[in-house]
C-alpha cells in the first residue's frame, strides 16, 4: 500500500468516526418524530438524592448500614463519637446545679433581710414611743421648773433625754432604709441566679441536642447509594457521611425542541423504554418543563434556527408503581421517553403492550 493510499484510508476512517459521533450526539440531544403526533427524547433514570451529614464536627464511631441496603425513615445510619459532648454535658449539668444552689442562697438572704427590716421597723415604733414619752415628761418637768417645784438641772436632763430619744429614732429609721436596700439587692441576686439557671439549662439542652444529632438517621425511606466516610475518620460540621437515594421519587430527564416542548402540558402521559428492558414500557407523567432553553445557538434569527432550541423536560414515574417494584428500581439506566403531542392520538402498539402496572 502506497503512502497516498494510507492517507486516504486514514481520512476515510476519521470520516466514519465523525459520522458515528455526529449520529450519537444527534440521538442524545435531539428528539425525533417516531410516529405522527409522537416525539421522543433520550435520557437516564434519576432519583432524588439525599446527603446524610454530621451537624457538628467530630469522629465517626460506627457506620450501621451497608451500601445498597434499603433503609426506612428514622433508622439509625451512623453514629458519631460523643465522649467529648458527654463531658461537656456533665460540666453544664454541674453548672446548672451550682446555679440552682445560688438561687436557694439568694432566697435565704432575701428572707433574712426581710426579717431584719421587720425588726428595724419594730425598733422604730419603740423609739417613737420612747421619744413621745420623753417629750411629755420634759414638758411637765419644764412647767414644774418654772414654778420652782423642781430644779433647773432636772429640766435640762429631761430635755437631753428628748434629744437622745430623737437621735435613737433617726438611727432606727436609717436601719429600716438600710434593710430595704439590702432586700432590693437580694432580689436582684435572685433574678441573676435565675438567669444563670436558665442559661445553664439551655446549655445542657443544646449539648443534649448535639448528642442526639450524633446518631444520624434516615430522613426518608431509601437505599444507601454510597458511603463517603468510614469509622475513625474526623469530619467537619456538615461533612457528608453517606448518600441516600429515594427510590419512590424517580424520574427521567430528556430534551425536546421548541415546537414539541411548547405543546406539552404538566401531567401529560409519557412512555419510557429502558435499554436494559426494551420489552417493557414504563408509564410516567410530565412533571416539569423548563422555561429557558438549555441549548441555544449564538444567534437566533430564523425559524430553522429557533427549532434548534432544546428545552429540558422531566417525566416522573408514579410513586405507587415504584413502591410495587421497589426492589427492581435502579438509577442511571439509559432509555427513551416517548410523548404524545396530542392526547387524542393513540399510542402505537409497541408502547401499549407490556405496559408495567
Amino acid at each position: 500500500m502506497t503512502l497516498q493510499q494510507q492517507k486516504w484510508l486514514f481520512r476515510g476512517a476519521a470520516l466514519v468516526v465523525l459520522v458515528i459521533l455526529a449520529i450519537y450526539v444527534w440521538q442524545r440531544y435531539t428528539a425525533e418524530t417516531v410516529h405522527d403526533g409522537l416525539v421522543s427524547g433520550n435520557g437516564r433514570i434519576e432519583a432524588v438524592e439525599i446527603d446524610v451529614a454530621a451537624r457538628t464536627p467530630g469522629r465517626i464511631d460506627a457506620i450501621l448500614v451497608e451500601e445498597g441496603e434499603f433503609v426506612s425513615t428514622g433508622q439509625a445510619l451512623a453514629r458519631m463519637d460523643t465522649r467529648s459532648l458527654e463531658a461537656q454535658r456533665q460540666q453544664a449539668e454541674a453548672q446548672l446545679r451550682q446555679a440552682g444552689d445560688a438561687v436557694t442562697t439568694a432566697r435565704s438572704q432575701l428572707a433574712q433581710r426581710q426579717s431584719e427590716k421587720a425588726a428595724a421597723e419594730a425598733l422604730v415604733v419603740q423609739r417613737q414611743a420612747e421619744l413621745t414619752a420623753m417629750q411629755k415628761r420634759a414638758k411637765r418637768i419644764a412647767e414644774l421648773a418654772e414654778k420652782g417645784a423642781v430644779s433647773a438641772q432636772e429640766a435640762d436632763d429631761a430635755s437631753a433625754n428628748v434629744e437622745s430619744a430623737a437621735a435613737a429614732l433617726s438611727a432606727a429609721r436609717a436601719q429600716v432604709a438600710a434593710t430595704e436596700a439590702a432586700i432590693a439587692t437580694a432580689r436582684t441576686r435572685i433574678d441573676s441566679a435565675r438567669s444563670a439557671v436558665e442559661a445553664a439549662r439551655a446549655a445542657v439542652e443544646r449539648i443534649q441536642s448535639d448528642i442526639d444529632d450524633s446518631t444520624l438517621v434516615a430522613p426518608r425511606d431509601g437505599r444507601v447509594q454510597f458511603i463517603v466516610a468510614r469509622p475513625g475518620e474526623v469530619i467537619g460540621a456538615g461533612g457528608r457521611v453517606l448518600n441516600l437515594v429515594d427510590l419512590t421519587d424517580v424520574y427521567m430527564t430528556f430534551f425536546l425542541p421548541t415546537a414539541a416542548a411548547g405543546r406539552l402540558a404538566i401531567g401529560a402521559e409519557v412512555r419510557i423504554v429502558l435499554d436494559a428492558a426494551p420489552d417493557y414500557v414504563i408509564p410516567a407523567n410530565i412533571s416539569f418543563v423548563a422555561d429557558v432553553a438549555q441549548f441555544t445557538p449564538k444567534t437566533v434569527e430564523t425559524a430553522s434556527e429557533r427549532e434548534k432550541l432544546m428545552f429540558r423536560v422531566r417525566a416522573r414515574i408514579p410513586r405507587e408503581l415504584l413502591n410495587k417494584y421497589i426492589e427492581q428500581v435502579k438509577t442511571g439506566l439509559p432509555g427513551v421517553a416517548y410523548v404524545r403531542l396530542d392526547s387524542a392520538t393513540p399510542w402505537p402498539d409497541h408502547l401499549q403492550h407490556n405496559l408495567v402496572q
